[in-house]
């Protein structure tokens, strides 16, 4: 029997492993966490084409039933002025509506939908090697399938087998927060995007009255150890001075924030080789983009399915292969160029978690059509 392993067990693992497994294909996730530890941390923004391609895999609704939805955005300017407010996503559908949602709290759902299946995911099982269609891991184990999809994120350890690139640094640092204790002007189901004067900043508060935010700042790259070392006062003191003179919550929510961490803003550069031998890169292992978009989640969970169904209609295949690549590679790269550019605009704007450039993605994603 056909058998597909998956090294990375997050998002983009778990949401292949669901599309290969309804493709009738034997598959096994292989984490390199002990357990769910890799996805703690911040929230995401899954958008309206996120939710419909979970929908092709039978698995919108286990979703839907975590973070909680959004329906509309305003945008507030520096000065305190509203310069927009705009419905977001799929406003008729409620399995449809972009979704404020914990990573921790994703990769979990969608981990409890796998096993759920049957799916195995093996924890602690650091990929260290591929012989064509044999994996070895750092505990000396070894397993052996017909494909190996590398969804093991930004740093990759399968795109080191394949086309060894470092991320590229887009020129941000990105913090994120979570605070019960600030209470910024809101509506529910709205996210609020702040066009600072040195920032961008958004926010959305729960059900349950957590204000959920990040804040881009233009800095210097911090090194792993910079990032390791600080504390969540230390990155308070420094945002506060950038934010406190504009007339918006900004200073209130991050001076409110107990939990606070920060990111580096990286992609990776267009036209990189997503294949070499038994080895196929898939979701932010491929095609990772800025975080200005929003879309990282969503293109995961996209590039799932379309594997699904070419797998499903071509087998484990070159030809099922090169399919899956003519579909995928446009409307990803596309979507690291725009969030390259909305970055560099620093405040346009650019944080809105808008879908990515049209194509026709619901018909590229619809379970009932062939590849």
């Amino acid at each position: 029997m056909t058998r597909i392993l998956i090294i990375g067990g997050g998002i983009a693992g778990t949401s292949t492993a669901l599309a290969v497994h309804k493709a009738g294909v034997d598959v096994t996730v292989f984490e390199a966490h002990p357990d769910g530890a890799a996805d703690i941390g911040a929230f995401l923004t899954l958008a309206s084409n996120g939710m419909l391609a979970l929908a092709q895999l039978d698995a919108d609704e286990a979703v839907a039933r975590v973070g909680f939805p959004l329906t509309s955005m305003r945008v507030t300017g520096h000065t305190g002025d509203v310069l927009a407010v705009t419905p977001i996503g799929d406003q008729d559908d409620p399995l449809r509506h972009y979704r404020c949602i914990g990573r921790a709290e994703l990769g979990a759902a969608l981990r409890a939908e796998a096993k759920r299946r049957g799916i195995e995911i093996v924890h602690g099982k650091r990929l260290t090697g591929v012989d064509d269609g044999t994996v070895t891991f750092a505990d000396g184990s070894t397993a052996t399938g017909d494909l190996i999809v590398g969804a093991d994120g930004l740093n990759s350890t399968v795109r080191g087998l394949i086309a060894p690139t470092n991320p590229r640094y887009a020129g941000q640092r990105v913090f994120y927060g979570y605070t019960t204790d600030a209470k910024p002007d809101h509506e529910p189901g709205r996210i609020e995007m702040l066009r600072g004067s040195g920032t961008a900043i958004g926010y959305a508060v729960s059900p349950a009255g957590e204000t959920n935010w990040f804040c881009r700042v233009p800095d210097a790259e911090l090194t792993p150890e910079e990032i390791a070392a600080g504390t969540p006062e230390q990155w308070r003191d420094a945002l506060l001075p950038l934010v406190s003179t504009d007339a918006t919550p900004a200073a209130e929510i991050i001076a409110a924030t107990g939990r606070l961490m920060v990111t580096n803003a990286s992609d990776l550069p267009e036209g990189l080789p997503w294949r070499a031998g038994r080895m196929l890169l898939l979701g932010d292992a491929a095609h990772a983009a800025s975080p200005a978009t929003g879309q990282g989640a969503s293109m995961a969970m996209e590039d799932a399915v379309v594997l699904g169904k070419a797998v499903r209609d071509l087998g484990v295949t070159a030809e099922a292969l090169d399919a899956y690549e003519e579909l995928r590679r446009p409307r990803v790269e596309q979507n690291i160029a725009n969030s390259a550019r909305m970055t560099a605009a620093r405040t346009s704007g650019a944080a809105r978690p808008a879908p990515a450039p049209e194509i026709d993605i619901a018909a590229q994603l619809d379970w009932r059509r062939p590849v």
